[in-house]
């Protein structure tokens, strides 16, 4: 690593990058000695965050950890993208309120794949290393685990909110569950590290790994976690960002392998307080230049929608490139600003009758792919949000035969369907 980056920021000026957005930060002075050393003797920092792929693809939430990761990586810091391979065969139990399915390891090793070609969109691949947790974790073998399983009480593990509130309701938790706040502690013994990244429902894991590292006679890893970012619905409610987490089954996610266009809309569809919060947590502008900018806008000498086209430009650039961002802009200014509609660059979707004369327009909707469900089109018509042809529909018993149509869900969503 480039010793000219580890002098880049004082030790002070990196604290204040990258705990921006923080929720827990176990312990602040930890890790601003380990910054000063690290400064002093320009040695860059382990820094830590593991993922279990047991989904193919990841969106903006995902992004959090990765994003924080990048902002060590330019103060000259190494970054560890850890695939839980092994674990993710148990299931982190964190947040759930039942036994999380067990995936095997052709799943795991499939959706690991994607997740490589996925995690450079914000990393710098120079400075990071890709590890998978079964290098050291297939080789402990029994002994080796019954004495890592032996370091850890069970009633300190029913202190963690999810066991203990499963266990007071009578609902199943099983053995394997204990195991995986142990391995992953563990990890962070294998690696060395200096300091490991999650977010707020991980807590307890990343403490386990504190623990054990103390134990081993290592310097213990700091714990940072961030919050669990909020879906594109979110408001501000009595100074305070409120909604559902990002989320595919809600629909109120961006993918970060979602089209320039897609993106960009979705993103110029949140409300101007949601945005502030996305710029703290994904900008990669110093939190400085944020505030700046904050404060323009608040004075009225810069507009609101210019900062949000800005903070829209930068995530479609950071995962398609600055001429798909410039694209986007454009298109975005043409189809909404304009109110037009490029009708003709839309794809055809062609969807089959199945022998019907008609299709329920509820159905056509979620088929094209513009809801996520028929219920979810059916609330949809009756807010008014679906037109057909441009004339809103709002009959939920309302069909469709044979022909082509244009399809409009809200103000960003627009497909060109053929039923046949």
């Amino acid at each position: 690593m480039s010793n000219t980056l580890l002098r880049k920021a004082t030790p002070d000026e990196q604290f204040q990058e990258v705990t921006r957005g923080t929720v827990d930060l176990h312990v602040p002075e930890e890790l601003k000695a380990k910054l000063r050393k690290s400064y002093e003797q320009e040695r860059p920092l382990v820094i830590k965050a593991g993922f279990d792929p047991n989904r193919p693809d990841l969106h903006l939430g995902h992004s959090l950890l990765l994003t924080r990761m990048r902002r060590f990586q330019e103060f000259g810091h190494t970054a560890v993208f850890l695939i839980g391979d092994f674990t993710a065969m148990i299931g982190d139990p964190s947040g759930k309120s039942a036994t999380r399915p067990a995936l095997t390891r052709e799943e795991v090793l499939v959706n690991a794949e994607t997740y490589k070609q996925q995690v450079f969109k914000v990393l710098d691949p120079a400075a990071t290393v890709v590890r998978f947790n079964s290098e050291w974790l297939d080789t402990l073998g029994t002994e080796g685990l019954i004495r890592l399983a032996a370091r850890y009480p069970v009633a300190r593990m029913l202190e963690r909110d999810d066991f203990k509130k499963r266990f007071r309701e009578g609902r199943s938790i099983a053995i394997h569950e204990f195991l995986y706040p142990l391995l992953q502690g563990y990890d962070s013994v294998a690696l060395r590290a200096d300091v490991e990244l999650g977010s707020t429902d991980q807590l307890f894991n990343l403490l386990v790994g504190r623990q054990l590292m103390r134990e081993e006679g290592m310097e213990a890893q700091v714990v940072m976690t961030g919050p669990i970012l909020e879906g594109l619905d979110a408001k501000l409610v009595d100074g305070v960002i409120v909604g559902d987490k990002m989320s595919k089954s809600l629909d109120n996610y961006v993918g970060i392998s979602e089209p320039p266009e897609q993106m960009f809309g979705k993103l110029m569809s949140i409300t101007d307080d949601l945005m502030w919060r996305y710029y703290e947590l994904l900008s990669r502008r110093p939190l400085a230049q944020v505030q700046e900018l904050r404060g323009a806008v608040a004075a009225g000498r810069e507009h609101p929608k210019a900062a949000k086209v800005a903070f829209a430009r930068e995530m479609v650039e950071r995962f398609h490139g600055p001429d798909a961002a410039t694209r986007a802009a454009e298109d975005f200014e043409r189809r909404f600003a304009k109110k037009e509609l490029d009708v003709a660059a839309l794809p055809l979707k062609e969807l089959g009758l199945a022998g019907a004369e008609r299709l329920p327009v509820t159905k056509v909707v979620a088929d094209a792919g513009l809801a996520a469900s028929a219920t979810e089109a059916r609330k949809l018509l009756v807010q008014g949000g679906v037109r057909v042809d441009g004339a809103k529909v709002m009959d939920t018993k309302a069909s469709l035969g044979p022909g082509e149509y244009l399809l409009q869900v809200g103000k960003l969503k627009a497909a060109r369907v053929k039923l046949a």
